[in-house]
């Protein structure tokens, strides 16, 4: 590792044959030092009042969302798009990590070092002398690693690798992910389809105790129940993704972003019309709603 002492923000330049030197590279060194010097600018003296009242965790649903608008460009596979979004999440990560520079609990630098010497040490295939037969074995070093070189100490249970801080949906995934390689699993796709239908039906039975008024004394529980249930048939459907190798939260996304496009259609469709949407124009809706799935076929 070497460090550039004349930076604030320290570079780490990995172990190889020769360090990328390219214009590109030249490029990329660049702007990142001018991201930097423009978010020590909104955040410092005279500077822009809504970023200075910023602080992490004000700025964690904005992570989040710019996440998953950044995964839509990618499904979209428009590279102008992708770049920007890129470009917000570079801009919120190091804001985020400046944050905490100003606070004098790491740097910006330390933030980058850090990532750059886990990634060097957690490749020995890469950057030292191991040999891997393939991506699992990967894995595996880097799970060993993490106890033998880092100290860190094994779980008491594999799921409590999965961290408590994650959406529902995400963290349903991934816990599943890690029963599954412990052997917990489904044989085959059949019975993961037959727990959804189980699930699905087990929800269904509770549907004639729940009121749509207000409830009776105790029907609250069934309320409870059914939430319950229907709980069980999400986290089905989440199951049901991993078994396929599909990421329920990019298909979700990608359900979200075709039903604003055909909403907005029956919307158009309703408003070429004179007519405004409401329960009273359900019918026509429906139909405008086909018109709409025809079209991008």
């Amino acid at each position: 590792m070497t460090r550039n002492p004349g930076r604030a923000d320290t570079a780490v330049n990995p172990p190889g044959p020769a360090d990328p030197s390219g214009p590109a590279a030249e490029r990329a060194w660049a702007s990142f030092r001018d991201l930097y010097n423009v978010i020590v600018r909104l955040r410092g003296p005279g500077g822009c009042p809504w970023d200075r009242e910023q602080n992490p965790l004000s700025l964690r649903g904005d992570l989040i969302e710019e996440t998953y608008e950044c995964v839509e460009a990618i499904d979209a596979k428009e590279p102008a798009h992708i770049r920007e979004e890129l470009g917000d999440l570079y801009l919120l990560v190091t804001m985020i990590a400046y944050m905490h520079q100003e606070e004098g609990a790491f740097t910006v630098g330390e933030t980058l070092d850090g990532i750059a010497e886990k990634l060097i040490r957690r490749h020995p295939h890469v950057f030292g002398d191991l040999k891997v037969k393939d991506s699992g074995e990967v894995l595996e070093n880097w799970a060993r690693i993490k106890v033998e070189q880092e100290g860190r100490k094994p779980k008491d249970s594999i799921l409590d690798q999965v961290s408590r801080g994650l959406p529902p949906l995400d963290r349903a995934f991934k816990l599943q992910k890690k029963a599954a390689k412990a052997g917990f699993d489904w044989p085959d796709v059949e019975g993961v389809i037959a727990k959804v239908r189980e699930e699905l039906e087990e929800a269904r039975a509770l549907l004639p105790t729940v009121r749509q008024e207000a409830p009776a004394p105790g029907e609250h529980l069934s309320a409870e129940a059914l939430e319950g249930e229907l709980g069980d048939l999400l986290f089905s459907a989440v199951n049901l993704c991993r078994y396929l190798k599909v990421d329920p939260s990019v298909a979700l996304q990608r359900t979200n972003v075709k039903f604003e496009r055909r909403f907005k259609r029956v919307e158009q469709l309703l408003k070429e019309n004179g007519l405004e949407p409401g329960p009273e124009n359900f019918a026509l809706m429906d139909r405008y709603w086909e018109d709409a799935k025809r079209e991008e076929a």
